[in-house]
């Protein structure tokens, strides 16, 4: 089998971070990725992320911005102190 392989059986896993990747059906998968239930053809499999994995920022990323709209604390620019 080979990842370019258009009719081998693919499985659709996401990790913590909410990311998404196909694997091959045959392959256990890999330590920090679980099985979305969704599997088939490497098209369908493709086609599945692109509808569902709809914001790329990692899920903590995401958390860390939820309800202020701006980048979390440490990347935020802080004030210059300017002495007189």
């Amino acid at each position: 089998m080979s990842w370019d392989d258009e009719n081998a059986e693919f499985e659709v896993v996401i990790n913590a971070e909410e990311q998404y990747s196909i694997w091959p059906g045959y392959k256990q998968i890999p330590g920090g990725w679980r099985a979305v239930g969704k599997q088939g053809k490497k098209a369908e499999c493709l086609a599945y992320i692109e509808e569902h994995w709809t914001d790329m920022r990692p899920a903590s990323l995401r958390r860390a911005m939820d309800g202020s709209g701006a980048a979390p604390e440490a990347a935020q620019p802080q004030p210059q102190s300017q002495a007189h």
